[in-house]
């Protein structure tokens, strides 16, 4: 039995399974995006992290559980919905004869609330060449006019897979930085009139739920609310980004301490262990307790994180 949306989220899968022929790609995906959070999804190559968000966008068929967007399942989502999404896959569908502009005008047809003045301003603050055809751009261009036409209707959810992998460092920094800087940037409109075309309001503090799949983790851990760790088509670990912090530690493997079943993961030097889970374990005495506590290190990055729950 699929379990209700609660009303603060914005994406449920229940129970997800994918496969593609014989070969498993998700099994069993469980998750709750609350509305509002910046949501890392990490996992190897060849985890399941692109199959997922493709379901999550109504794109791929689930064969077994399913994805709801605003309690809607992602297979009947109607026009509604779909304009309350905006999707950037790792490898963009654009038009390449036609030029940065107009493929932002052609776009903007389909969305009855689309900025056509904000479409162009986000790509202008994004340096993309106005007047260059698609086929002239190199792949990071073409990435940030794939974030450009999802971002301009405002929507809701946003799902991005891998948007800054074709980037150079440098240039990758600057985009994440106007994508997330003071609040999500990138979001909020700096027109300088107080309505837009369709006399509505334009909102300052624009704050979708946003999924981001990248290997560039740096780059990930200034910006996330969330994590949620991907391995062979499995969540593994999905957590608020400050809890990791703040309650997860790694406990030497050779200290033969804790039962495996108190573990969120281990590796072959490794346990994960969440403080909140000792400290409210029966299976452990005190003496135990301040034994594990003393013998463990936080955990210090996104980084580490991936590396410990990978090996």
């Amino acid at each position: 039995m699929l379990t209700k949306t609660r009303l603060n989220d914005a994406l449920v899968c229940d129970h997800l399974h994918f496969s593609y022929g014989y070969k498993s790609v998700l099994s069993d995906i469980n998750l709750r995006i609350p509305a509002g959070a910046v949501v890392g999804l990490i996992g190897s190559n060849g985890a399941g992290k692109s199959t997922l968000l493709r379901c999550m966008a109504g794109l791929a068929v689930p064969h077994q559980g399913e994805v709801r967007l605003f309690d809607t399942p992602a297979m009947q989502i109607d026009d509604g919905i779909r304009e309350r999404l905006g999707f950037v896959a790792q490898s963009p569908d654009l038009f390449p004869w036609m030029s940065v502009e107009n493929h932002i005008r052609f776009i903007g047809q389909a969305y009855p609330k689309w900025r056509e003045r904000r479409a162009l301003e986000l790509a202008l603050r994004l340096r993309l060449p106005m007047g260059s055809g698609v086929s002239q751009l190199s792949g990071g261009d073409q990435q940030k006019l794939a974030v450009v036409l999802a971002l301009a209707h405002q929507p809701d959810l946003v799902l991005l897979d891998e948007p800054v992998s074709n980037l150079d460092p440098m240039t990758r920094r600057d985009f994440m930085r106007s994508l997330f800087h003071n609040g999500q940037s990138i979001f909020a409109s700096d027109l300088d009139d107080d309505h837009n075309e369709h006399n509505e309001p334009i909102t300052l503090n624009y704050a979708p739920t946003i999924i981001i799949s990248s290997h560039l983790l740096s780059d990930l851990e200034r910006v996330v609310s969330h994590v949620a760790f991907m391995r062979s088509g499995a969540i593994q670990l999905f957590e608020e980004w400050d809890a990791v912090l703040d309650h997860m530690r790694l406990l030497p493997r050779s200290a033969e301490l804790l039962p495996a079943a108190l573990c969120v993961a281990s590796n072959a030097q490794h346990h994960i262990i969440d403080l909140r889970t000792i400290a409210q374990s029966t299976a452990l005495s005190e003496p135990q307790r301040q034994r594990i506590n003393s013998l463990t290190r936080p955990i210090a990055s996104l980084d580490e994180l991936f590396v410990a729950l990978n090996s």
